[in-house]
């Protein structure tokens, strides 16, 4: 799938100029930096969504907490 992005001159010149030092396409690098994140970001969505759900008492938290 194609995507059509506009990114700030600076990180266009920073992206620019690490594709001509390592010969890689600037499309590599962004497929890799989302790549790195999408995670992280999934992660702080489901969290908040999760926060969102007990907060409104749609669910319930479990203690870790071991009684001896």
């Amino acid at each position: 799938m194609t995507y059509s992005i506009r990114l700030p001159q600076e990180i266009e010149e920073r992206l620019e100029n690490l594709s001509i030092q390592t010969g890689r396409s600037k499309s590599f690098y962004v497929k890799e930096a989302i790549l790195e994140h999408l995670s992280e970001i999934e992660d702080i969505y489901l969290a908040e969504k999760r926060l969102e759900d007990i907060r409104a008492g749609r669910a319930t938290t479990v203690s870790l907490q071991v009684d001896n």
